[in-house]
């Protein structure tokens, strides 16, 4: 019953919110065409300056993976993540997220073909997906991009945020779809 309620609103949802944009931008009078391609030219012009710092990212990323550090880290904070009633194999997308997107949803991408879309472990990740940010990524690149060396409060408040939300997504798949 929830889920067809759900899908029934998803289907509209996007062509909504693609509609009221314009929309609102019309009626306060806003130029929505030339505001949307000035933004484009900043967001190019963004996407250049940060470059080197998404290539480090990148970098330092598969040398995490590759090391073997990753199968490390996962070994050791399992058994906590047992207690929350996250399964094992959802991990290894828990602690990449709030480094790599990309590498992320690649892990994503894994779990649902070898588990299936709506399987606990497919929903979980994906749920999780959506709930994290990819902390150290927005920090080396966007903080590196304009020059901020200390970065104060973000670190701590970023991971405590996705500390919260990969919780949430265990919780809410948990109450959601039954354990």
């Amino acid at each position: 019953m929830f889920i067809n309620i759900i899908n029934s609103i998803s289907v509209g949802a996007i062509p909504f919110i693609l509609l009221l944009i314009p929309a609102y931008g019309f009626f306060k009078k806003v130029k929505v065409y030339e505001a949307f391609t000035d933004g484009a030219k900043e967001g190019f012009n963004t996407a250049v300056r940060i470059i080197p710092f998404l290539v480090a990212m990148l970098v330092a990323i598969g040398i995490f993976r590759a090391s073997g550090a990753m199968d490390i880290l996962v070994n050791l904070v399992s058994p906590i993540t047992g207690l929350i009633g996250m399964p094992g194999e959802v991990l290894p997308m828990a602690i990449m997220r709030p480094l790599s997107g990309g590498g992320a949803s690649g892990l994503m991408s894994e779990l649902i073909t070898n588990y299936g879309p709506d399987s606990m472990i497919g929903r979980m990740a994906s749920v999780m997906q959506g709930s994290t940010e990819t902390t150290f990524y927005v920090l080396a690149v966007y903080f590196g991009s304009v020059a901020i060396k200390k970065t104060r409060h973000a670190l701590p408040a970023g991971l405590i945020a996705d500390a919260a939300g990969i919780i949430a997504a265990v919780l809410v798949v948990r109450v959601m779809f039954g354990a």
